[in-house]
């Protein structure tokens, strides 16, 4: 088999994104909706029969040579290997199931042509950053997934608020992204490459400090995409766009994108001890600082949002603990689960006819369709790590990471891990007490939900609960496929004494439990919701976009009007301004002697002749 036709798992979604875009609108609508969900499955598809070539040192190929210069030429080529494969499969495959969910959950929508176009265009950039050898083909995907961010997350852009939320993402993922420029450029600087392979290959020549240097700069990129601290003030307002673009950001693209560009430069960052705990530390404070605001938000997706942004923080320490495959694993059990939990939070705002806030819901368990509350609750069982569900399984492998790394301080964030899962079962809890349990407070969920909206749930369900099994340990009797699956990529061994295995994974029972017991006691029977200090300091997630406001906003603005008015306004255009009033006037005087008379310039001649006649004879004297 061709290696070249690896390309098609990349192009198929972009074709399909380029036709939907040129001729969407004028196709009937079954053909555009067709043709979008076409190329991703064929992505999908692809990927599984191309699964072999990922074996061993994996596959590259070429397409031709991208970029040309003296000693310099970088192709457009792509690499599939373990790591790329496993990434691969799973954007393709959940964003299959997000696309058949987005046929029915925007089935009334006029402008169906820009939206599918957008969401093919968004896969497709993902799948190069995944698939891309060298870092200039995964800057162009990194760069596309913000672009594609922008115009789903302001879709409706009709409202301000929804506007102002896609700029509001971009503008601050592209703080990021400078950072990783600068990263990759000095990448280049040293080595004379962008492949990866190679970068990783010569990492260890370079010297300690720059690695340090490097790491941090490539920390900040992955903070941008990933909404980390303190890169992450986007994640929450980007909410405002249609739930299957949720679905799709916090699962399949955008937000995991940071994990698996530290993921795929871990043999140059892990040579930095200092980089490692950065990554460690952004980590654990960004999911402790998440899961504090989640427990006091109002919106369901909101909750979601910042639940995502905690569960990614779980991830990042997972690779500053050195453990590639339990980050991976983590990953892919959140890709499932948290698809499942906005595609469910869809059907629920559907059904409660649009309404986002949770203290006007409730009684959806009894009124509402069965298998949305099973659906919803099997992504919050794996969400909350409750026994034998997936994400237990991925959470309790980080934890242990933590617990077992050599260096001391890993327990501290340790113990940030453990409370945040506490945290995190009891704002889970809350979401299904709020939405689920008790009577409808002042809707009644009469609306009927598509066909397209609930049947995709139920694979992602099975995922959820059953995607521990990918890398089960040993000590569940599992062989941890994915970490042998990685190789040499999977980091660190995890070394632990059955006995310690045991106590955490105890210890991680009993932190569920206790989060359920917190939330039943607290919203098992629904009480207004409570309005102090705290409360509202957790609802604006801690101040962060009024700091940013303070700190940066205000001043890059105090700047920019003293750059208008006080430099361009006062200097700039006054001089000029100035110039051409004292032109215009000297223009006036002279105009005065233009009067038409011939009287006038022949005496004007005269005079001038006189004048010269008497500057030649003074000449003539001296």
């Amino acid at each position: 088999m061709n290696q070249s036709l690896l390309f098609l798992i990349p192009l198929l979604p972009l074709v399909c994104a380029v036709l939907i875009m040129l001729f969407g609108m004028r196709l009937p609508r079954l053909v555009t909706e067709t043709l979008a969900v076409s190329g991703v499955v064929a992505a999908f598809l692809l990927t599984i029969l191309f699964w072999g070539y990922a074996d061993g040192e994996g596959t590259r190929a070429s397409l031709g040579t991208w970029l040309a210069a003296v000693g310099v030429e970088i192709p457009f080529a792509l690499y599939f290997d373990a790591l790329a494969a496993t990434m691969t499969l799973m954007v393709t495959g959940v964003a299959t199931l997000i696309h058949l969910y987005a046929v029915g959950y925007m089935h009334e929508e006029a402008d169906y042509a820009r939206f599918f176009g957008l969401l093919n265009l968004f896969v497709f950039a993902m799948l190069a950053i995944v698939l891309a050898d060298n870092l200039l083909v995964l800057f162009l995907g990194w760069e596309g997934v913000g672009l594609c961010s922008y115009g789903l997350i302001g879709f409706w852009y009709q409202k301000a608020e929804n506007a102002n939320a896609g700029t509001k993402a971009f503008l601050v993922t592209r703080v990021g992204d400078v950072f990783l420029a600068a990263a990759l450029l000095w990448l280049f600087a040293l080595t004379g490459t962008l492949t990866i392979s190679t970068i990783n290959a010569q990492a260890s020549t370079i010297s300690p400090e720059v690695v340090i240097a490097l790491t941090l700069l490539l920390l900040l990129g992955a903070c941008g995409k990933s909404a980390q601290l303190p890169l992450m003030t986007w994640l929450a307002d980007a909410m405002a766009g249609p739930t299957p673009v949720s679905a799709l950001i916090h699962a399949a693209t955008m937000v995991t994108a940071g994990v698996y560009l530290l993921c795929r430069l871990f043999p140059l960052i892990s040579l930095s001890s200092v980089g490692m705990l950065a990554i460690t530390a952004v980590g654990a404070l960004t999911a402790l600082y998440a899961a504090t605001c989640a427990l006091a938000q109002r919106e369901i997706k909101r909750v979601l949002a910042y639940s995502t942004m905690s569960q990614v923080g779980f991830m990042f320490m997972a690779v500053g603990a050195g453990s590639v495959a339990g980050a991976m694993f983590h990953l892919i059990t959140h890709a499932f689960f948290k698809a499942l939990l906005f595609m469910a939070a869809g059907c629920v705002i559907h059904l409660a006819g649009n309404e986002n806030d949770l203290f006007r819901m409730g009684g959806l368990a009894k009124r509402g369709p069965r298998d949305v509350f099973w659906a919803f609750l099997a992504g919050a069982v794996c969400l909350a790590g409750l026994p034998l569900t997936g994400g237990f399984f991925s959470k309790d492998g980080i934890l242990l990471a933590l617990f077992s790394h050599a260096d001391p301080v890993y327990q501290l964030f340790w113990g940030i891990g453990a409370l945040t899962a506490l945290l995190t079962a009891v704002y889970t809890f809350r979401l299904v007490y709020l939405v689920f349990a008790g009577e409808p407070r002042e809707h009644s969920h009469s609306h009927e939900l598509p066909g397209l909206m609930r049947w995709p749930l139920w694979p992602l369900a099975l995922l959820g609960l059953g995607g521990g099994l990918i890398n089960l340990p040993p000590l569940f009797g599992g062989h941890e496929w994915l970490s042998h699956r990685l190789g040499a990529l999977a980091g660190r061994e995890i070394v632990a004494a059955h006995g310690t295995e045991w106590l955490l994974a105890g210890l991680a029972t009993v932190l569920a439990a206790l989060g359920w017991l917190v939330a039943r006691w607290r919203y098992g029977r629904f009480a207004p919701p409570r309005d102090n200090r705290v409360s509202r300091f957790l609802l604006r997630g801690w101040g962060a976009d009024a700091a940013v406001d303070l700190l940066v906003v205000r001043p890059f603005t105090a700047m920019a009007r003293f750059c208008f008015i006080g430099c361009d306004r006062a200097l700039v255009d006054a001089t000029l301004d100035g110039l051409a009033r004292q032109t215009t006037a000297c223009g006036e005087r002279l105009r005065a002697v233009t009067t038409g008379r011939v009287s006038t310039y022949l005496a004007a001649f005269v005079w001038g002749f006189l004048i010269i006649l008497g500057g030649f004879l003074l000449a003539l004297v001296r």
